[in-house]
């Protein structure tokens, strides 16, 4: 799988490096968890971050993409060249709040090769045509 610039993205290691941090786990009861979703995203330096999701009451949880991009961003990084999560049963494609988090962490994210169920994948501009920050991108 190719990351738009050339080299190929191992989607099956990417896939591992996510599966090492999944597995849920209660929190302060068993309807409230973390881990059941696992994410890991290759940067455009070729560091691999991984993150958890939060399955929390009233909404205030998070994806596990949005884990592996705070700690991306931690470093101080904000390309992503592929990204995959996964759950017990396999691979999920990203929800519209993780794919406008990486247009709007970095707009070049676009060009994020995000790895889908079925072992395919996509680039985010396919899966976010009309990104809600797309005017205000257009203007610069």
């Amino acid at each position: 799988m190719s990351d738009g610039g050339g080299s190929r993205v191992d989607a099956r290691a990417l896939e591992a490096e996510a599966r090492r941090v999944l597995g849920k786990f209660p929190l302060v009861k068993p309807s409230i968890s973390a881990g059941g979703v696992a994410a890991a995203l290759v940067s455009a330096s070729g560091r691999v971050y991984t993150g958890i999701n939060l399955d929390l009451a009233c909404g205030i949880g998070t994806c596990a993409e949005h884990s592996a991009i705070a700690e991306m961003l931690k470093a101080r990084e904000t390309v992503v060249r592929a990204i995959i999560a996964i759950d017990d049963e396999g691979i999920l494609a990203p929800c519209g709040r993780c794919r406008e988090l990486l247009v709007q962490v970095d707009h070049r994210n676009l060009d994020c090769e995000v790895i889908l169920p079925g072992a395919t994948s996509a680039r985010l501009e396919e899966l976010l045509p009309r990104a809600w920050l797309e005017p205000l991108l257009a203007r610069r």
